[in-house]
C-alpha cells in the first residue's frame, strides 16, 4: 500500500515539476519561486491595460497529492481586492478546479485572475491608484513601489494536507455566530475584534460575507483576519490568514493561534485609520485585541490564570468543535 502511495506522489511531483516550468517559461519574471524544496511559488498578475493598472500577487503551496487529489493552497494578495469581490473571485477558482480535478489548474487560474482584473478595470470609472486603496501611509513607507502585494512566506507556512475541504459541498450549513469586541483606540486609530467558531472554510466565508454586511466594518481600513479548523481524522490543523493590506498581519495574528493553540475559531481584527503613523505599535494592537476577545470567549486563558495554575495556556474542553 505504501509503494502505491509513493508511486502516485512521484507522478505528482512529475506533474508539477512539468506545470512550473512551463509557467516559468510562459511568465518569465513574473513568475517567483519563493521555496521549492516545500513546493511554494508566486505570481504578480496584472490586467496589462494603461492608465488603470491592477495587479495582484497570486501565492501557491502544491500539496504531495497535487493534481491528483489536491487543489493547490493558494492566497491573493491585493490591497484593492476585499469583501463581496474577493469571495466572487475564490469562488470562480474552486469552481475551476471542480471542473478540472485531478489537472493542472495553475495556468487557468492565473489566467481566470487576470481576466478579473481587467473586468474590475473597465467596470471602474475613477481608478488612480489601486494597489494602495487600502494601505495606510505605514505600509506605503514601509515597502517599495512594486512589493505591496508580495508575500511573506516568512510569517506563514500553511498546512497542505487537508486543502481539499476547500471543495466540500457542505449544504445547509449555518453561519455561524459572530461575537463582537470592545474597542481600543490609540493616536486616532481604533481597533476591534470579532470571533466566531468555524469547522469548514465555508464557515469562514459566511462569517466574512456577514461581517461586510455592516457597513462600519466595510468600511474599516483593514479587516484582517486568521483562522484554524483542527482535521480530527488526520490530526492536523487547516489554517490560514489574511492581511487585507496591513502588511505581515495576518500572518502574526495566525501565529498568536498557533501559540495559544486554539482551534475550530476565526478571528477577525478591523482596523480604522486615523492618520497617525503607529509603527509596529499597530502589531501590538491587533494581537491583544485578538487574545481578549479569545480570553472573553474562553478559547485560552488569561495570562495570570495560565501563571496560577502552573500549566500552559490551552484550549478549554467546552469549546472543542466536532
Amino acid at each position: 500500500m505504501d509503494d502505491i502511495i509513493h508511486l502516485e506522489n512521484e507522478g505528482d511531483l512529475l506533474a508539477q515539476i512539468e506545470e512550473v516550468e512551463a509557467l516559468s517559461s510562459i511568465y518569465g519574471d513574473e513568475w517567483c519561486v519563493i521555496d521549492e524544496a516545500s513546493r511554494i511559488f508566486c505570481i504578480k498578475i496584472s490586467n496589462d491595460l494603461e492608465g488603470s493598472k491592477l495587479t495582484a500577487c497570486l501565492q501557491i503551496i502544491l500539496p504531495p497529492d497535487y493534481p491528483s487529489a489536491a487543489p493547490p493552497i493558494y492566497q491573493i494578495n491585493a490591497a484593492w481586492l476585499r469583501g463581496l469581490e474577493r469571495t466572487k473571485l475564490a469562488n470562480s477558482l474552486e469552481d475551476l478546479y471542480v471542473e478540472h480535478v485531478g489537472e493542472s489548474i495553475l495556468y487557468l487560474w492565473v489566467e481566470k485572475i487576470r481576466e478579473f482584473l481587467v473586468e474590475k478595470s473597465q467596470s471602474s470609472e475613477t481608478v488612480d491608484q489601486p494597489e494602495n486603496v487600502n494601505m495606510t501611509t505605514e505600509e506605503e513607507e514601509d515597502d517599495d513601489d512594486d512589493d505591496e502585494d508580495m508575500p511573506d512566506f516568512r510569517s506563514l507556512k500553511l498546512n497542505t494536507e487537508n486543502a481539499h475541504l476547500f471543495m466540500d459541498p457542505a449544504k445547509d450549513e449555518e453561519a455561524p455566530p459572530i461575537k463582537h469586541g470592545n474597542t481600543f483606540t490609540d493616536r486616532r486609530s481604533t481597533f476591534q475584534p470579532h470571533l466566531a467558531p468555524v469547522v469548514t472554510p465555508k464557515q469562514v466565508k459566511m462569517v466574512l460575507e456577514k461581517l461586510y454586511e455592516n457597513k462600519k466594518l466595510a468600511s474599516a481600513t483593514h479587516n484582517i483576519y486568521a483562522y484554524r479548523i483542527y482535521c480530527e481524522d488526520k490530526n492536523s490543523f487547516l489554517q490560514d490568514c489574511e492581511d487585507d493590506g496591513e502588511t505581515a498581519a495576518g500572518g502574526r495574528l495566525l501565529h498568536l493561534l498557533q501559540i495559544l493553540d486554539v482551534r475550530n475559531v476565526m478571528v477577525v481584527v478591523s482596523r480604522w485609520y486615523g492618520g497617525i503613523l503607529l509603527g509596529p505599535d499597530r502589531f501590538k494592537h491587533i494581537n491583544n485585541c485578538a487574545r481578549n476577545i479569545l480570553v472573553e470567549e474562553g478559547y485560552t486563558a488569561s495570562t495570570d490564570e495560565a501563571t496560577k495554575s502552573g500549566a500552559k495556556i490551552k484550549r478549554p474542553k467546552s469549546k472543542k468543535m466536532k
